[in-house]
C-alpha cells in the first residue's frame, strides 16, 4: 500500500459516514420514503469536504470517485443488458413458458427448495447472481404468486440460491477478486469456501423445506387461480419448449467460459428473433421492449405486475442508486476515511478469530456505508493481508471471510448495488410502499448464515488454515508487508529452517 495515501484521524474519518447514516435513517423511517440517492449524494458531499479538509484539491477527489466507478461500470454493463433480457424474454415467451410449466411440474410444497437450487446452479454456471435474479429469479417469482407464496419467501430463496451460486463460481467477479487482492489462486479459495458453503446451503434447503409444507399445504393451494394464470398464459403468448432457446443458449456459453456480457447479449438477440418468430411481433416492437420494457393486460393482477417489466429504463432507477453509492465509496477511499476506520480497527485485534470476526464485519460494514461489494472486498482484503501474514494464518482465510461480508451480504442491503438489483428486478415495490417485501433479507437464510458459520470456525480452529511453508516462501520473495508487532517473515522462516536442520 502506498505509504503517501492519506489516513486521517479516527474522528474525522468517521464523521462522514455517520452523518450519512443518519441523513439516510432520516429519509428512509422517518419519512418513509425508500429512496437512498439523495441522502448517498449528501454523504459524497460531506466526504469531498473532509477531503478538501485534509488538503485534497477537487480533482483528486473526483479521481477518486470515477476510479471506482470504473471499476465496476462492467457491473453496470450487465445491468443494461439484464434490463433488454427482461423485455425481451417475456416479448419471446421465453419467461412466460418458465411460469406456464413451472406451474405444472413443480410442487408447491418443494417449490423455495426448488428455487434455490435452481438459481445456484444457474449462477454457477452464467457467473452472475445479478443476471440469474433477473431472469430466472424474475420466472420463479410468477410461479410462487401462482402457489400464493408471499413474494418475500421466494424472493429469499431466489437470492440465497443466485448469490451463493456466485460465490463458488469461477466465472464471477468477485470470486476472482477475493483472491486477487489477498494474494491466493481462485480454486484454492473456492475449495476453502466449501465448509461454510455447503453447511450453510443444508441449512437453508432444510428451512424452506419445512416453510413449503408450513406455508403451502396441498389443500391450501388454490388450483383455479392456478389454472387461470397458465389459461392467461396459454391464451397471450405461444408456450413451447422451443421458445425457451435463448436462455438455454446463454447457459450453454456460459458453460464455454464466454464472458458474461457477450453471452447474456446473444440471448437478447437470440429472444428477439423468438419474439418475431414464435410470437409474431415486429423488429421495432423488439427494439421498444429492450429500451423501455414490455406491457401487457392478461387481466391477471399477479402476472401483469410481472410481466409488465424490463428494458434498459427500468434500470435507471437502480443504476443511478448504484453510480452515486459508488462515487460516495471512491470518496471515502480517496480521502482515506476507510483506510483510517479499517486501520484503527486492525490496530486493535492481535487474535486470529478476532481479526477473522473483524475482516468478515469490516466488510458487511463497507458493504453498508460504501454501497459497493467491491470495495467491501478489495478495501478490507487489501488492510488485513499483513495481519494475518504476522499471524501466520493463510490468507485465504481472508479471501473467504471478505467474499461472505462482501458478496452475500450486498443483496442483503436495500441501497447496496446488490439489494437495489433484487428490489428492482424481482418487482418488491418497497419504494412503492410495499415495506413488507424486505423481509427477504432474513430469509434469504444461506447468504446470513455464511459468515456466522466462518465465525464459528475462527473460533473453535476447524477449517482455518494457517500459512504453509510454500505460502510464507512466497510471502517473502514478493515483499509481502507484515503487521507492525510481528515477527518479520524472514525471521520466522528461518527459526523453522533450523529446527528443520539443526546443527
Amino acid at each position: 500500500m502506498n505509504k503517501n495515501e492519506l489516513q486521517p484521524k479516527l474522528a474525522l474519518a468517521i464523521t462522514p459516514v455517520i452523518l450519512t447514516l443518519l441523513v439516510l435513517g432520516l429519509q428512509i423511517f422517518y419519512f418513509g420514503v425508500f429512496e437512498p440517492h439523495i441522502p448517498l449524494a449528501i454523504g459524497l458531499a460531506i466526504t469531498s469536504l473532509v477531503g478538501i479538509r485534509l488538503g485534497l484539491k477537487w480533482k483528486d477527489i473526483e479521481e477518486g470517485i470515477f476510479h471506482v466507478i470504473h471499476v465496476a461500470l462492467p457491473s453496470v454493463s450487465v445491468l443494461i443488458t439484464v434490463g433488454m433480457i427482461i423485455g425481451v424474454w417475456i416479448a419471446s415467451g421465453t419467461v412466460p413458458s418458465i411460469i406456464y410449466f413451472g406451474l405444472k411440474i413443480l410442487s408447491p410444497e418443494y417449490f423455495l427448495v426448488a428455487s434455490m437450487v435452481i438459481c445456484a446452479f444457474v449462477s454457477v454456471s452464467l457467473g452472475t447472481s445479478w443476471g440469474t435474479v433477473g431472469t430466472v429469479g424474475l420466472a420463479l417469482m410468477g410461479i410462487g404468486a401462482g402457489f400464493e407464496i408471499p413474494a418475500y419467501w421466494t424472493a429469499g430463496a431466489v437470492v440465497s440460491g443466485s448469490f451463493f451460486g456466485d460465490k463458488i463460481s469461477p466465472l464471477s467477479d468477485t470470486t476472482n477478486l477475493a483472491p486477487a487482492v489477498t494474494g491466493t489462486d481462485v480454486f484454492s479459495h473456492i475449495k476453502n469456501m466449501m465448509p461454510t458453503t455447503i453447511p450453510a446451503m443444508l441449512i437453508a434447503l432444510i428451512i424452506y423445506l419445512i416453510a413449503g409444507f408450513q406455508l403451502v399445504g396441498s389443500e391450501k393451494v388454490s388450483f383455479n387461480k392456478i389454472d387461470a394464470i397458465t389459461g392467461a398464459l396459454d391464451a397471450n403468448f405461444h408456450i413451447s419448449i422451443w421458445v425457451l432457446l435463448p436462455a438455454l443458449l446463454v447457459m450453454v456459453l456460459a458453460l464455454k467460459k464466454y464472458p458474461p456480457i457477450p453471452s447474456l447479449f446473444a440471448g437478447v438477440v437470440v429472444g428477439g428473433i423468438t419474439a418475431m418468430v414464435a410470437q409474431g411481433d415486429s423488429l421495432q416492437s423488439i427494439f421498444q421492449y429492450a429500451n423501455n420494457g414490455y406491457s401487457i393486460d392478461t387481466g391477471i393482477s399477479q402476472i401483469d405486475g410481472l410481466l409488465n417489466r424490463g428494458g434498459i429504463q427500468s434500470m435507471m432507477w437502480t443504476i443511478s442508486l448504484i453510480l452515486i453509492a459508488l462515487g460516495f465509496g471512491g470518496a471515502l477511499e480517496r480521502t482515506g476515511c476507510l483506510r483510517s476506520i479499517i486501520g484503527a480497527i486492525c490496530s486493535k485485534v492481535k487474535s486470529f478469530s478476532g481479526t477473522q470476526t473483524a475482516a468478515i464485519g469490516t466488510s458487511f460494514a463497507t458493504n453498508l456505508v460504501a454501497g459497493d461489494p467491491y470495495l467491501s472486498i478489495a478495501l478490507p482484503g487489501r488492510m488485513f493481508s499483513p495481519v494475518y501474514r504476522g499471524l501466520r494464518y493463510s490468507t485465504l482465510n481472508l479471501a473467504r471471510g471478505v467474499e461472505e461480508g462482501g458478496t452475500l451480504m450486498s443483496p442483503l442491503i436495500p441501497w447496496n448495488a446488490g439489494g437495489a438489483f433484487v428490489i428492482s428486478a424481482l418487482g418488491l415495490h418497497i419504494a412503492d410502499g410495499h415495506m413488507e417485501n424486505l423481509l427477504y433479507i432474513p430469509l434469504a437464510f444461506a447468504c446470513w448464515l455464511a459468515p456466522f458459520i466462518g465465525i464459528f470456525y475462527a473460533i473453535t480452529g476447524y477449517f482455518s488454515p494457517k500459512a504453509s511453508r510454500v505460502e510464507m516462501r512466497r510471502w517473502r520473495r514478493d515483499k509481502e508487508e507484515v503487521a507492525p508487532g510481528f515477527e518479520p517473515i524472514s525471521e520466522i522462516e528461518t527459526r523453522m529452517q533450523d529446527t528443520r536442520n539443526p546443527t
